[in-house]
């Protein structure tokens, strides 16, 4: 097995950037979804009820700082943008805590079960896909780990999937029967729920161990 894929998303619920190596902390891949939209009412905003954010691109500049389609994440164009999106009382704002995780820090995903459903994988949103990884072997990964290089990453439990699933992440567009698909063939969990052991630099194509 090998590390085919990192992602990260500096901005919650847009796209991500791909990334050839990473470094991984117990808040997961460095600089991953730090920057979140908020509600008038201080909700964060995501796009299972504004899907529009999915057409945005958050990126990571050179000296860190996080940038959407390119410009910095606080610059006035960017918050229009958003605004136009989810309304005109709405901010972003950054936030480097653990509570700005769903769930866990780090989703993984194997080229097996992607190929099992069918689909760009973008729809998952995965931090790292895993490659060499025959059918769907990783439902059996839950309480097992994943050495790659010096790091240790905790596979928790199954990721139970959402609308977001539903949107193709070029057009937006929305197909329902997609989400269904994951609640027929997969009783609606797809990829992996992980947490990091122990932090380490991760590299494309670098061996993974399941242990």
């Amino acid at each position: 097995m090998y590390v085919k894929e990192i992602w990260r998303y500096p901005v919650k619920s847009m796209a991500g950037e791909l990334l050839a190596r990473a470094s991984i902390t117990a808040l997961g891949i460095d600089g991953d979804r730090v920057v979140s939209v908020l509600s008038p009412q201080g909700r964060v905003v995501t796009a299972r009820s504004h899907p529009a954010l999915l057409g945005h691109k958050g990126t990571t500049g050179a000296n860190g700082e996080p940038l959407v389609d390119g410009r910095p994440w606080t610059g006035s164009e960017v918050l229009t943008d958003v605004r136009r999106i989810v309304g005109p009382l709405s901010e972003l704002v950054y936030d480097g805590s653990a509570a700005r995780f769903d769930v866990l820090p780090l989703l993984a995903v194997t080229d097996g079960a992607i190929a099992a459903f069918g689909r760009d994988r973008r729809r998952l949103r995965p931090n790292l896909v895993i490659g060499g990884v025959e059918g769907l072997d990783e439902r059996k990964w839950p309480g097992r780990k994943l050495r790659i290089g010096d790091a240790v990453i905790n596979v928790d439990s199954l990721r139970s999937r959402c609308v977001m699933t539903t949107y193709d992440p070029d057009t937006l567009q929305q197909d329902l029967g997609v989400l269904r698909d994951i609640v027929d063939r997969f009783d609606g969990e797809l990829a992996l729920n992980c947490a990091v052991k122990v932090g380490g630099v991760i590299e494309l194509n670098q061996s993974v161990e399941l242990l």
